[in-house]
């Protein structure tokens, strides 16, 4: 089970604005800082709206929690 803290410094990492939500652009953006250069918006869509509860096209912290508090 992952750590709320530790969970809340990678969201952080991938919440570029600091708005609270992370977008695919910044997914996206984010994964390509960490080494994937072929990571593209498309993909990062794709991934987000696997793990977006409410259908709204962003990730919220709750969200991004919800899946890796299982891991």
């Amino acid at each position: 089970m992952a750590g709320i803290e530790d969970a809340r410094k990678t969201f952080d990492k991938f919440d570029r604005n600091g708005d609270g939500v992370v977008t695919p652009v910044e997914f996206q953006q984010a994964m390509v800082e960490l080494g994937d250069l072929h990571y593209t918006v498309g993909l990062a869509e794709a991934i987000v709206s696997t793990r977006d509860a409410n259908g709204d096209g962003v990730l919220t912290f709750e969200e991004f929690f919800d899946k890796a508090k299982d891991l």
